[in-house]
């Protein structure tokens, strides 16, 4: 079984180069930040591919909108082939709005730690590389704290047979990827990578945290 998947991961390697095929036209087309309303609050993570990350998170209840994009290295505005060539010290993240009064800060970075693997260092499944760590960032002290709570929580559960690896680090500043990247896990369904690697992914996660789901991913 081993053997095979490694093979699986070998082939998707060759065949994606990351979690990208090729570069559409029109693809230096950055997202757009939207700016808070009302108590809506910002959190930051990054846990591999952000396909799957983004639509795991979008998926929990309290949560208004979710943007790929980077964060965690030196460079401003970065482009997806200079994140991953590993020159830009970023990470593949994702941006979440999200409803406090709905959904707290601690149960979102618990669901965090369910939507990829935290103890695999610098990569996820086929995907490897600094750009791919996972990581964990915070605006205030209580952020820090709660992190730090939720990792002792779920290491001391055995819930993972290794320790979580995440890097729990102050936030600094977060860069919308290509438009192209937003959304992408639900407009490509026919991507052998979403097919192979995101979806399996994304519906472990929904068996894990399908009380937290949206009425319409607890189906």
């Amino acid at each position: 079984m081993m053997m095979r998947q490694s093979i699986l991961y070998a082939a998707l390697i060759m065949l994606f180069a990351g979690c990208v095929n090729g570069q559409p036209k029109g693809s230096n087309d950055f997202a757009t930040m939207p700016k808070p309303v009302g108590d809506i609050q910002i959190a930051t993570f990054g846990g591999g591919c952000f396909w799957s990350m983004s639509e795991a998170m979008s998926e929990l209840k309290g949560v208004t909108k979710v943007i790929s994009g980077y964060a965690g290295g030196n460079t401003k505005n970065p482009t997806y082939e200079e994140v991953s060539s590993r020159t830009t010290n970023h990470a593949e993240c994702v941006q979440i709005y999200y409803d406090p009064k709905v959904i707290s800060f601690a149960t979102l970075a618990n669901a965090f730690f369910f939507a990829h693997d935290p103890t695999e260092l610098n990569r996820q499944g086929p995907d490897e590389g600094t750009d791919y760590r996972s990581i964990a960032f915070y605006r205030t002290s209580e952020e820090k704290g709660i992190l730090s709570d939720v990792i002792k929580k779920i290491n001391g559960s055995k819930h993972y047979p290794e320790p979580i690896v995440t890097q729990v680090v102050p936030f600094k500043a977060f860069y919308p990827a290509e438009n192209y990247h937003q959304g992408y896990y639900r407009l490509h369904g026919d991507n052998p990578y979403i097919a192979g690697v995101s979806e399996p992914k994304v519906m472990k996660f929904r068996r894990a945290e399908r009380t937290l789901l949206k009425p319409e991913f607890q189906k």
